[in-house]
């Protein structure tokens, strides 16, 4: 109940701060975005890859700055100009190195998580944690629960917390680990909770993100 309880008002507390701090690159964020990429800023509503799992499986909507071009979802699982590009997807751990999908300016966002700070607002909502298990979505759960299986136990343990804007795999390596061992670090998190554990990682975040490692 304390751990809880005191995560929660440093949940609130930081996103708040952080959202003063980054509200000068958020804006300018959203400017170039719409100057250079027809569409909305954020990821569409509509996009089914923010439609993310939560904590006890609990769906809700994930805030992204939008990186790619409208209808990204759509475009990659039925467009037939990028079906090759759809069947690399699944078997590369659901990301992509080279995705022409993405804008110059995503390319940027990205390598920095530039377009992970409208997330701070699912913090505020109480939807997400700062720190904590990835916010899958649904296809990506299914999918790589057959391709590595006797992983489906760590699944249901990282759903006992809040997932978070950043985590232990995040500081560690980013997308350039698999996902057996990345499901694996989440749900050791979830099961060892603790707030020193929760500083730490927030302490290293910003190399992680300064760095751009593993970032695609």
């Amino acid at each position: 109940m304390f751990y809880t309880l005191t995560k929660r008002i440093m949940d609130i507390i930081l996103s708040v701060l952080l959202i003063i701090v980054f509200s000068p690159v958020m804006i300018l964020t959203a400017v170039v975005i719409s100057v250079t990429s027809p569409g909305p800023v954020l990821v569409e509503k509509t996009n089914s890859h923010m439609r993310r799992i939560g904590k006890n499986g609990k769906i809700f909507r994930l805030y992204k700055f939008r990186s790619m071009a409208v209808n990204a979802d759509y475009l990659l699982t039925q467009d037939p100009r990028f079906k090759k590009l759809y069947n690399e997807y699944k078997k590369s751990s659901f990301k992509l190195h080279e995705d022409p999908r993405v804008t110059k300016f995503g390319k940027f966002m990205r390598k920095y998580s530039i377009d992970e700070t409208p997330q701070f607002f699912n913090v505020l909502k109480g939807e997400m944690s700062l720190v904590g298990p990835r916010p899958y979505h649904a296809d990506e759960i299914e999918e790589q629960q057959r391709r590595y299986p006797g992983t489906h136990k760590f699944v249901i343990e990282t759903q006992t917390v809040k997932p978070g804007i950043t985590g232990q795999w995040q500081v560690t390596g980013r997308s350039n680990i698999n996902f057996d061992k990345r499901i694996e670090m989440d749900a050791l998190y979830a099961r060892k909770k603790s707030l020193w554990t929760d500083i730490v990682i927030i302490l290293k975040t910003p190399i992680a993100m300064i760095s751009g490692v593993g970032a695609v």
